[in-house]
Order: C-alpha cells, then structure tokens, then sequence
C-alpha cells in the first residue's frame, strides 16, 4: 500500500456516547477484512496517564501489557481487536506538552519559538508514530470528550492539517447524540446539528454520521442530518441502543458502514468475517442453565446521588465473559464498603459469590476486610483482587491467626503485625511523593505451586505459558506486598501460598484449600485486564463454575 489511511472519530453533544464502541467496532470490521489496523486514544486531560485519576472522576483506568494506566477505551479496543494495546495508543495532552517542553529545554527546536502550531505537530507525529510501529494499512484515530470542548482544540487543528496534507487518505465520522425527549416523543437532531457546525468551523467536514439513539434513526431525521449538515443521507449511520456492544459491528455492517469507509478511502472492497462475534452474540442471548449473585463490595461506586459502572468496567467486563461461556445469568449487587462498616457483613446475604476489587486507602478497608472474613466463614465462593487479595490477608491474620490489630502498613503504619507491608524500591516512590507511573505495573511473570487449586485452574483452562514450569503472566497495579515474616504463620493455620512472582519472589496468590473452602483465591495481579470475550480468563471461569455449584 503506498498510502497509509487515517480515520477520526470524534463525539458531540455528550460525552461517553460510545466513540470508544464505535472505533473498536470500525477496527473490528476492517480487521476482519483484511486490514491492519492501529487504534490510537487522545485524552484531553494534563495529567500524564490515567493512573491518578480517581475512578469515580473517569471510570476504571486500563491497564495494558507494558504497564501503561490508560483510558477504558483501550480496554475496549484489546476486547474488540483480541490484541494487547500499550504506550502508543494511548496519548493524553499532558504527555503532548511534557515532551514539547523537554525538547525546548533540550534545544532540539534550535532557537525557534516553540509555538502552538508544534502541539499539533506532536499529535500528528504520535498518529504516525503508531501507523508505522504497527505497520498499519489504516489508523483509527479517537478523539476523547466533545466537539466544541476548548481544550481538545488542538487535537481538532491537528486533524485538519493531517486531512489537508493527505488528501483523500482521511475521513472523519462524528459519533454524536439524537436525544428523545420524553414530553416530544420524537428524535430532536439539532444538538447533533450544533456539533457539525462546531467541527465545520474548525475546518473540518464530517464524512459520517454514527446516530447514538434509543432506537434506530428514521428517513425524516436523515433528511435532516443531510440538509443541515451538508452530507448525503446514505452516509448518516444509526447505533440504537443494543442489548451488547459486541453487537454493534454487526449493525454497522447491515448499513455497510464499513464498504462505504473503504470506497471513500479508495481501498479494495472486501467482506469482514463476523463469524467468531455472531457466535459470542448466540452464547449471550442463549438461555442461561442457573442464575447466580454476586456481591462486589468495593469503595468507588458512589458518584453523588447515582452509582457509577465505570469505576469497575474491566472487572464487570470479565465476569459477563466468563458467564457467557458458563451459560450463567449473572447479577451483580454492589455494595459499598462503608456500608459494611456501619451496618455490619450481614449485609452481604448469602449470595452465590463475593468480589473484593481493586483500591486503596483507609476509606472503606474495614467494610472490605470484613466482607473478606465473612465469605470464608460462610463458604461463599470469594475472589479477592489486588487489595481484595490483601485484605483477605488481613482478615485471615486477625481472625485465625488471633492477632487483633494486623493491617496493611498502607493503613496502619503503628500495626504490630503488618502482614502487608511495601518493598524499599516501593518506599522510596513514596518518600519522594513520585506517585505517577511508579507502582508495580504492567505483566509479571510467576511460577504457580503444583498441587494447589490455583495450579489446576490454569492448567484447566489452558493459562499457563509453560505447564510444566508453572509459569504464568498477569497485569500489576500496586505497591503494597505480601509480607514474607509471617508465611510460617499463615501456613500453619491452612493459607496457601500458591503463586510467587518470577524476578522477585513475591507473593502473588492465596488460596484456602478445597477442604477448608469451596473458592477462595486472592490473586496480587488483575486477572479482569486480560479477559476477553472469546478468551474469558481462567480465574473469572473457574470463579463462575463455582458460583454455580
């Protein structure tokens, strides 16, 4: 190909729209068309990454591969892709003037005054970057928040010039909003128009329109779209509302969304292969054999007076993927931690599984630490993730080993038995205040016991990288590490040891043995960023299968 192609996605009138979907499902499509594709994330923020950003404030940061704490789009692009994102695809606003100001201190741009025009030439060089790395026939550009938002303007101009130095190798499609309100009862399309002529007066003419409305959009609205927006009708594309997102390639390939991209683009026609998404559609829709609860008790689910999904989207993500293979209908009951502490564990019930995610902090700990030991004493299957894992730890301490006051350090720097405690490179992060992409991150490698329960879940559903070494690799995201002192202590009383880590020898997973307990594993890694919907992870499966039991 002696052309690369460009495709940007932008959103208007609402944020959280479904740009992410869409790209992901655009991807799909011309992936499964025989084309490379490369998906890049921009982010308006300062901030460097998305590693800390509250969750409430953006929902769950991804975490990739080479340890990059991302936007949850990434997320969605490995889920949709089925290949491991990292670094260069994801770009927020801060790593764009970080790395311009390092260069100007460097004197790299050799007395020239560094200027505005030089943003939208890095954002341009890291579309190009990532075209190249990948050695992509076609890059899917997602624009994050709204058009019209003052501090994504750069990310807009870029977009112009990379149009106007590129002619006919890009197109632009415009996810936007048609709103039905309730006292109307019909589809109102001129917040939609109030976008496009945001985008035009930025010098930018959309090619499609991606309608996100609750059902599909009419003749009369794609008139509409056509007349005000300057665009033909046949080019403005609907996204209902779908039961699943995996869905949604399949609705933009019946409006030939993706034959239309190509012939704008003067590719090759070719036909996707939908076979392995309209096989995962069967298994969701299919009647499921039991229904099963699962309580997640976690600290990030409030957002003033509403609950947010976000904050734990890649956890929620693997539980449907390993229920969608186990043919289970799964409700989730959320639970706030600090709830626990004021009315107690028996708020929990006696549902058919317990989660205690991610976290960190004093803020709800109890409630978690509680949640942990009441899911043992009761028998009901419980996973424990990263600090889930750890406060597991801490409630096996203060419940069978009788040492009342043993905590995490992170919590309790006075605790006589800091059963969690940080390793010294950990604690040197922190006496410099260097909170910023210092944790544990990304893939580490651990060599798993035989014998134990964590050996035959991954060697039953084909986890491991070596069986015969035991050798496994999960994402990390914390600082905050098992303490070796006590080991003898809790193996003694029946907690396992059943993971350590490769380079270090950390502790990586507990577990209870089948004897003491029918599930109950606690894993240092996150298992939930690797899951996929046609490779759910074996921890989420053999979690599920025994919810079910």
């Amino acid at each position: 190909m002696s052309n690369r192609k460009y495709i940007f996605i932008s959103g208007g009138v609402i944020s959280g729209i479904g740009k992410g979907i869409t790209s992901a499902s655009i991807g799909y499509l011309l992936q499964t068309s025989g084309f490379k594709v490369a998906p890049i994330k921009f982010e308006g923020y300062l901030n460097i990454d998305a590693g800390t950003i509250n969750p409430i404030e953006h929902g769950d940061p991804f975490l990739c591969e080479d340890g990059a704490e991302t936007d949850m789009d990434i997320g969605t692009y490995e889920k949709f892709l089925g290949r491991d994102m990292g670094r260069i695809n994801f770009v927020t606003m801060g790593q764009v003037y970080q790395h311009i100001i390092e260069k100007e201190r460097r004197f790299e741009y050799k007395g020239e005054d560094v200027e505005a025009v030089h943003i939208c030439e890095e954002i341009i060089a890291r579309i190009e970057k990532v075209g190249v790395a990948s050695k992509a026939d076609i890059v899917l550009i997602e624009l994050g928040g709204t058009a019209g938002e003052y501090w994504n303007v750069f990310f807009y101009e870029a977009a112009r010039i990379l149009t106007l130095r590129n002619l006919g190798d890009v197109i632009h499609i415009h996810v936007s909003y048609v709103p039905t309100p309730a006292h109307l009862g019909e589809p109102k399309t001129k917040p939609t128009q109030l976008s496009v002529r945001t985008l035009n007066s930025m010098g930018i003419q959309p090619d499609f329109i991606v309608a996100r409305s609750t059902g599909f959009i009419d003749q009369r609205r794609r008139d509409r779209f056509a007349l005000f927006c300057n665009m033909h009708g046949e080019d403005i594309i609907s996204a209902p509302d779908l039961p699943s997102v995996y869905e949604v390639p399949k609705i933009l390939h019946e409006q030939e969304l993706d034959a239309k991209i190509l012939k704008k683009l003067g590719l090759q026609q070719k036909k996707p292969d939908l076979t392995n998404f309209e096989k995962l559609i069967r298994s969701i829709k299919a009647p499921k054999s039991k229904k099963i609860e699962i309580v997640i008790v976690g600290k990030y689910f409030g957002t003033g007076d509403y609950q947010l999904r976000d904050s734990y989207a890649a956890l929620f993500d693997a539980i449907d993927h390993a229920s969608w293979d186990k043919q289970v209908e799964v409700v989730t009951r959320w639970v706030d931690a600090t709830r626990i502490e004021k009315v107690g564990p028996a708020l929990i019930g006696k549902p058919s599984g317990v989660i205690v995610p991610i976290g960190w902090g004093e803020r709800g700990a109890e409630g978690m630490i509680a949640a942990a030991d009441y899911a043992r004493l009761h028998k009901i299957p419980y996973l424990g993730l990263c600090y889930g894992m750890q406060l597991a730890v801490v409630a096996f301490a203060r419940s069978v080993l009788g040492w009342k006051d043993a905590n995490t350090q992170e919590n309790d720097k006075k605790t006589t038995h800091p059963v969690i405690h940080i390793i010294p490179e950990q604690q040197r992060m922190l006496d410099k205040r260097s909170y910023g992409g210092t944790m544990r991150l990304g893939s580490w490698d651990a060599i798993v016991v035989k014998k134990t329960h964590t050996f035959e879940i991954y060697r039953k559903y084909n986890g491991f990288i070596d069986e015969k070494k035991g050798l496994t690799s999960e994402r990390h995201r914390h600082r905050w590490e098992f303490n070796d002192k006590y080991v003898k202590d809790f193996e003694k009383k029946g907690l396992i040891i059943a993971a350590r880590s490769v380079i270090e020898n950390l502790v990586e997973i507990v577990e209870l043995p089948k004897s003491m307990h029918p599930f109950y594993l606690g894993t240092q890694g996150h298992p939930e960023y690797k899951s996929r919907p046609l490779a759910p992870h074996p921890i989420f499966l053999a979690f599920i299968e025994a919810c079910k039991s």
